[in-house]
């Protein structure tokens, strides 16, 4: 009745029992605190059932923090054991768990932060920049949240009921095989990939409609903002890559469940043709996570500096050929594989050539801040940091693309440094840049500046002590996934450096999040619009109140050129008529959140083989999707009278915070 699942499931190492006790806990927490304010109908009309793309964007940074901490937490793991796990000491896990915690340490930070505060933003700004009241398919972008977080949750699953998979964050075979993972580790992750990827997919058909059809009158594509160019190019990426992994997931599938034999060596399959089109998507999937963060670079350093962006034409140039070059790299992944020299050529320059346009909005930034009125902010130490890190790990990356360097470093530290300094230097410190700048955007106060910086410089410090060291060791022969080592080696000052690191980090994160509940309770009100604060960005965004009213704009703006908001505040802009109009806004639905529910439950029982859970799953969620498409598509009317009201409230909201 139940597969294979068996009491032996809930059988682990002390330290995996720790981690299940303390979510298990906090789990009961947070339904004990719900039940104690009586918020449960609060929580299932305002937010489990919203269509509203600017509480799915919180929803989707909430679920992406959540996973922030398992992965961090995987991470410190990691570098404890690599610290205390040297000569006759073998650490406080066995070998085989550091490998599960390794390979959960990448498939979380990727799929589920990575992506998860990437489609955050651009739930929350994408709509308001473009003068948009909403998403252009609100039901598809709220399923594709809850398939997200579907998959999301089947990691934590995994940590409490059986094994995780040992096979590294992307399961290459032979090692992700029936003969060599027999358990349900990688049907894990096949299933929690594949649940978020088709989310993915489906969020990313919903935001490239959204911006090529929902903008406001007058703006054109060479008249939006960075920010919606770089969601654009992403959303392609997302388009055409998730589907080669949904493939990619499926053979896989075939391969373990019905003993097909597409990447099975012995039956005439070939494990280089999964490497090759995990890659194909995987590539692209690095720039999905960063044109995003070039695009929110690009709205705070001419915020932060008080000029309008320099290069505004080649920026989105840059963008339009890292979106094409990003598919015709994904083979300096794997050098190693035997190729023929002419093809490690053709790619080795492909990846040189990729860094020209990266370096030209380096080089864009620079240049506007160069004689601008540069405001030493949070969000603007977050993009020196990310310059100094990103150009680090963007050389390295130039050394690693040439395929004799790289068949030296290619399976060591070294490389893994590299790509932490992309994805740690990059991305997430992007993200820490874009969540400080347009916070008081969407609750009407700051976070603490004071606290900001604390966190900043622990970050910094912490990220140098964790990853410089790496690049060290990488030379001096430290491989991947390496939980024990002799000390002979001379390692082990390294690796306690690289620990230190770690922990300092864990410092900076700390500091962040009691700086958001301090900030929560302490409200530092926003500056007053008429005076100079430099907070107050171009675009449209900012010229509506702060939070924002569930319509967004009251009066739809028409638009004629690239800094609207800036020309409105600067006087340069004709005064807009205010002529309010009826607004019709979707009605909330629960079907997106029960096909997100009905999904894990599918994950879970084709992980176990339970064979009658998996059909009752998969027959409901049928039945949910002819439910919610044969409705009429209700709307909630807010009269012009209404509208007017509530627009003379919100102008008042953020001065009396």
């Amino acid at each position: 009745m139940f597969g294979r699942l068996t009491l032996d499931a809930f059988k682990h190492e002390p330290s995996q029992n720790s981690a299940v006790f303390m979510m298990v806990l906090t789990g009961i927490a947070l339904i004990g605190l719900i039940s104690y304010l009586k918020r449960w109908k609060w929580l299932w009309r305002e937010w489990l059932t919203t269509v509203d793309p600017k509480r799915i964007g919180l929803m989707y940074i909430f679920v992406a923090l959540l996973n922030f901490m398992k992965g961090f937490s995987d991470a410190l793991m990691m570098r404890l054991q690599q610290a205390l796990s040297v000569g006759d000491s073998q650490g406080f896990i066995s070998a085989h768990h550091f490998q599960e915690v390794f390979s959960a340490h990448g498939t979380t930070m990727i799929f589920f932060v990575g992506m998860g505060v990437v489609f955050g933003l651009m739930n929350l700004i994408i709509p308001l920049q473009i003068g948009a009241r909403d998403v252009a398919y609100p039901f598809l972008n709220a399923v594709g949240f809850w398939l997200f977080a579907s998959g999301a949750m089947l990691t934590f699953i995994s940590l409490a009921i059986g094994k995780f998979s040992a096979a590294g964050w992307l399961s290459y075979p032979p090692l992700s095989g029936l003969e060599y993972s027999p358990s349900e580790g990688v049907d894990y992750w096949i299933w929690m990939l594949q649940i978020a990827g088709v989310g993915s997919t489906l969020s990313g058909i919903n935001f490239l409609v959204t911006i090529l059809k929902m903008r406001c009158p007058g703006m054109t594509l060479m008249k939006m903002p960075i920010f919606v160019w770089s969601g654009l190019c992403a959303m392609v990426l997302v388009i055409f890559a998730f589907p080669i992994l949904t493939a990619t997931l499926y053979m896989l599938t075939l391969d373990r469940y019905l003993d097909m034999h597409f990447f099975t060596a012995s039956g005439g399959g070939n494990p280089m043709m999964y490497v090759n089109l995990i890659w194909a998507w995987g590539h692209p999937e690095v720039y999905i996570l960063i044109l995003p963060i070039f695009g929110v670079f690009s709205e705070v350093v001419p915020t932060f500096s008080e000029k309008r962006l320099f290069g505004y034409v080649s920026m989105i140039w840059a963008l339009v050929a890292i979106t094409v070059l990003s598919f015709l790299v994904w083979l300096h992944h794997f050098f190693t594989m035997g190729a023929s020299p002419h093809v490690n050529v053709v790619f080795a320059f492909m990846t040189m050539l990729i860094a020209i346009p990266t370096g030209v909005k380096i080089f864009n930034w620079l240049f506007t801040k160069f004689q601008g009125r540069v405001h030493f902010t949070s969000p603007m130490l977050w993009f020196f940091a990310f310059v100094l890190n990103f150009t680090v790990g963007g050389m390295t990356g130039i050394l690693l693309s040439s395929p004799p360097a790289d068949f030296q470093f290619h399976n060591s530290l070294f490389l893994i440094a590299h790509f932490h300094g992309m994805v740690i230097g990059g991305m997430l410190f992007g993200f820490f840049a874009g969540f400080t700048y347009w916070f008081p955007k969407f609750t009407g106060f700051f976070l603490d500046e004071k606290l900001n910086r604390y966190a900043f410089w622990c970050w910094m410090s912490g990220f140098l002590l964790a990853f410089m060291p790496l690049y060290m060791l990488g030379f001096m022969g430290a491989t991947r996934r390496l939980d024990h080592y002799e000390a002979s080696t001379g390692w082990h000052p390294l690796f306690v450096l690289a620990g230190i690191g770690a922990l300092i980090i864990l410092c900076g994160a700390s500091i962040q999040f009691f700086g958001l509940f301090w900030s929560i309770f302490h409200r530092k009100k926003l500056w007053d619009h008429s005076g100079g604060d430099p907070w107050n960005g171009r675009t449209l965004e900012w010229s509506i109140p702060s939070p924002p009213p569930i319509y967004n704009f009251a009066i739809v703006p028409t638009v004629n050129q690239i800094d609207p908001f800036w020309a409105i505040k600067r006087g340069e802009a004709p005064p807009v008529e205010k002529k309010y109009e009826d607004i019709h806004l979707p009605k909330n639905t629960p079907f997106g959140l029960y096909i997100g529910v009905l999904t894990m439950f599918f994950g879970f029982a084709m992980t176990w083989y339970i064979w009658w859970l998996a059909i009752i799953s998969f027959v409901s969620i049928i039945v949910c999707l002819i439910i919610r498409l044969s409705e009429k598509n209700e709307h909630d009317i807010i009269p012009a009278e209404k509208v007017k009201e509530m627009e003379a409230e919100h102008v008042r909201g953020p001065e009396a915070v």
